[in-house]
């Protein structure tokens, strides 16, 4: 064979081993519900559910923090994060955990938060109305 040929043919098994790496380890998107039916690691849309008991104690346990969080069905379940709470984490809008059901409790490994906008209709308002004010 010509070392060409040889070349292309490495190149088309490296790119079947990266598309083949790529497709397993994506996770898919998930409820409650569905999390509990599975082993696998998924991601769960949600919201934090803020009357509901929030625990994180920095002196005792650093890696622990454990919310309730509905998802976008209306389930809500504990969670569970072996890790620090994330900075401003109330104020978040909307979250995507990364993880898997123990049992009832859901354990997540990833946290990703969507936090509110700065820029809302209600600040908006307030800037033009002093806009307004000051060239009286």
């Amino acid at each position: 064979m010509k070392k060409s040929a040889i070349f292309g043919l490495v190149v088309i098994a490296v790119a079947i081993a990266v598309i083949i790496s790529v497709y397993s380890s994506s996770s898919t998107y998930a409820t409650f519900a569905e999390a509990q039916q599975t082993s696998s690691e998924l991601h769960v849309i949600g919201h934090f559910s803020k009357g509901k008991e929030m625990v994180y104690d920095a002196t005792k346990d650093a890696n622990y923090f454990s919310f309730y969080m509905k998802d976008n069905k209306g389930e809500e379940r504990k969670v569970v994060f072996t890790g620090t709470k994330p900075e401003d984490f109330e104020r978040s809008e909307q979250l995507v955990l990364t993880g898997q059901m123990v049992g009832s409790e859901f354990h997540a490994s990833k946290i990703l938060m969507k936090c509110p906008s700065k820029y809302t209709q209600d600040k908006l308002e307030v800037t033009e109305v002093k806009a307004k004010q000051a060239s009286i």
